[in-house]
């Protein structure tokens, strides 16, 4: 069975192998107590900013597990990075689209109060559905092994898109009735990819026309109109299909 990942300090992980680290708090008691992990079992543990440790249990607690350290991995950022600027999806659709950006290697999601959103983030609402998107990439990316978990900004205005997009290597605005493909486009392997993915209502004229003067291409993915919560994740895995990332 693969080793399952938590989420330790990075100095927790600073150990060198044959030493021990402790894996505490929420993440820790969860191993221990949720998933009963004991002594001799495998671990890896992340800081989620490139720093991994290949562990083994050697005393578990209610309070969390004592691992020996086999070794330690050091991982550079990702380059190019994959930013997707997700219009608000109704629902369950925005667990989906955070859960698969996550696993497909998006590096920031940035949500977007777009003018027709149906969803509208405001006050306590704003701050819960913040930190479930949060919650949702942490567990995704754990999921998906990555060594670099996504980054979820907070809530974007049109105008802080339109910035994002003028300081991108390649900025891409996805619109169902463009006439330039995504696939005619150069994909840089430095700098920061932005994708911008409307609502399930489109984006307006006056968001296109804003983005368009921030420098955006925009495209279309193909024929079929995609969801606004698969649209990013197919654009970003074609993008990244194309980069050393995927090669």
């Amino acid at each position: 069975m693969t080793a399952p990942v938590f989420l330790a300090d990075t100095a927790a992980l600073a150990a060198d192998p044959g030493e021990t680290v402790e894996l505490d708090g929420p993440e820790g008691r969860h191993a221990a107590v949720v998933r009963r992990l004991g002594p001799g079992e495998a671990v890896v543990l992340t800081d989620g900013r490139g720093t991994s440790v290949d562990g083994v249990v050697v005393e578990a607690r209610r309070s969390g597990l004592v691992c020996r350290v086999v070794d330690r991995q050091s991982v550079p950022p990702p380059r190019p990075r994959l930013w997707v600027v997700q219009a608000l999806p109704k629902g369950d659709r925005a667990e989906l689209a955070v859960q698969m950006l996550t696993e497909i290697g998006a590096d920031v999601i940035v949500p977007w109060a777009a003018s027709r959103c149906v969803v509208q983030w405001r006050g306590e609402r704003a701050a819960k559905a913040l930190a479930r998107w949060r919650a949702h990439a942490r567990e995704a990316g754990k999921q998906a092994r990555r060594s670099w978990l996504p980054e979820v900004r907070d809530l974007a205005a049109t105008a802080d898109v339109a910035q994002l997009l003028r300081s991108a290597a390649l900025p891409v605005v996805l619109h169902e009735a463009a006439d330039r493909p995504l696939a005619a486009l150069t994909v840089p392997d430095e700098g920061d990819v932005v994708v911008v993915v409307g609502p399930e209502g489109g984006i307006t004229d006056t968001e296109v026309a804003a983005f368009d003067a921030a420098g955006a291409a925009v495209v279309r993915l193909g024929s079929p109109v995609l969801r606004t919560s698969t649209a990013g994740v197919a654009a970003g895995a074609a993008l990244l299909s194309r980069t050393p990332r995927w090669s």
